[in-house]
């Protein structure tokens, strides 16, 4: 049952990652929604604009969350214990991806995945410490090791998932094939990422709209989520420790090396601070492996895990989660829009 639900789960994500990476960077994925926020004349109102980077943004971090949620409770954990730690996961990470992108690229109105996942990593198992203490003295304590080793899956899956917003919002885009080497460009002649539209962010900030650039966001989309799934392949086989070292130095290291293949702005230096951190990071999971406790396998019930996402708290959580990150990150502060309305006359 555990390699079905590897496999299936991989077919699906290869069926959406196929779509996406061909349609999203098209012009009309951009906007989802326009809302009339104020009238801007007697006939004409001023709009705010939600993206589908909030869209996917959302789908991806309530997807990972869930996968998080379904992984401990195959083992045992209460639902209570895996709520409480991705709240308080989350309240440290959302808040840090601005707050970091703002420190180092100087710009309020953007998002960093790269300090969020750096700030979740070093603070994960302080956090899962802090939770047992909050815990009622009925509930066990999470484990430490398969927690972090859920987690550690749950952020590549989310990542991988989440670069499909960058596609639609044309941000983290690639250096210009032009630019590149012979080599690259004939490796990426076929496969290259078009952005259409003047919205996008590839078009305002770097001028590169209908220019074939390096598909560093589709690579991600696939190499984070390849690796998700082989994270889980271990997981489920009990591999708790190699599956924490493994995914997040595969994730850091892949973070490191596509960014040399960015156009966007990254900050000062030709090393990025978001490549530091990822190096840091590699250093300190490595450090905190030798201290985790080596805890034996626990007997996995994929299908329990799968079945306790229909509990109502579950659903609510997962609900609630999805339209706050939407709400914090689809809405759009670098579009804006012009609305005006009519009576179709012909069909009153």
């Amino acid at each position: 049952m555990a390699e079905l639900f590897v496999i299936s789960t991989g077919l699906l994500l290869a069926l959406l990652l196929a779509w996406g990476i061909r349609t999203l960077p098209c012009e009309r994925w951009q906007i989802v929604a326009a809302v009339p926020a104020r009238k801007s004349c007697p006939s004409t109102w001023q709009g705010i604009n939600y993206t589908y980077y909030g869209l996917f943004t959302a789908t991806a971090q309530a997807l990972a969350v869930a996968l998080f949620f379904v992984l401990l409770r195959a083992i045992g954990v209460p639902a209570t214990s895996i709520l409480l730690v991705a709240f308080l996961l989350l309240a440290l990470c959302l808040p840090a991806s601005r707050l970091i992108a703002r420190l180092v690229e100087k710009k309020p109105y953007t998002f960093t995945v790269g300090g969020a996942a750096f700030v979740g990593i070093l603070a994960a198992p302080l956090i899962i410490t802090f939770a047992n203490g909050l815990l009622p003295l009925p509930l066990p304590p999470l484990p430490l090791t398969p927690t972090l080793a859920a987690m550690a899956i749950a952020y590549l899956w989310g990542e991988g998932l989440g670069r499909l917003a960058c596609l639609s919002f044309g941000c983290c885009y690639g250096k210009p094939l032009r630019r590149c080497h012979p080599a690259l460009q004939r490796l990426f002649a076929r496969h290259a990422t078009v952005f259409s539209g003047q919205t996008k962010k590839a078009a305002y900030e770097g001028g590169l709209a209908g220019e074939p650039l390096v598909p560093v966001q589709a690579m991600s989309c696939v190499v984070l989520t390849a690796g998700a799934l082989a994270g889980l392949h271990l997981y489920l086989n009990g591999a708790y420790r190699l599956t924490i070292v493994l995914l997040i130095t595969f994730s850091q290291l892949w973070r490191f090396a596509s960014e040399t293949l960015r156009a966007d702005h990254r900050g000062e230096g030709r090393i990025s601070a978001y490549q530091l951190m990822g190096l840091a990071a590699v250093v300190y999971i490595w450090l905190l492996t030798l201290l985790l406790p080596d805890e034996p396998r626990q007997p996995d019930d994929i299908l329990a895990g799968l079945a306790s996402l229909w509990h109502p708290g579950a659903i609510v959580f997962f609900q609630a989660l999805w339209w706050l990150v939407f709400i914090a990150t689809g809405r759009s502060r670098v579009t804006r829009s012009t609305l005006a309305f009519e009576v179709v006359h012909d069909h009153v």
